[in-house]
């Protein structure tokens, strides 16, 4: 099964909406708090280039944030994403 992890914090309304998104989906994720933890925060940005959250990653293809996430479920993209990465 594809790994998914999604970078977030508590306060982050696009961080719940892209759970959501992936949980009506079936999907199980990881889930990586950087609330509070400057290292996870660091760590993200180095990975995605970004400082918003939530990034996620389905496998090793970074998608984005939940607009990225969204569009590609739109598109009919992720399913195949999620194929690829599998």
């Amino acid at each position: 099964m594809t790994q998914v992890r999604i970078y977030t914090t508590r306060t982050c309304g696009y961080c719940v909406a892209a759970k959501n998104l992936l949980a009506n989906k079936g999907l199980n994720f990881e889930e990586i708090s950087v609330d509070g933890d400057q290292a996870k925060r660091k760590e993200l940005v180095v990975m995605s280039g970004r400082h918003t959250v939530p990034q996620i990653w389905v496998g090793d293809a970074h998608v984005g944030g939940y607009d990225d996430l969204r569009r590609l479920e739109q598109q009919g993209e992720l399913d195949q994403l999620l194929a690829a990465q599998g």
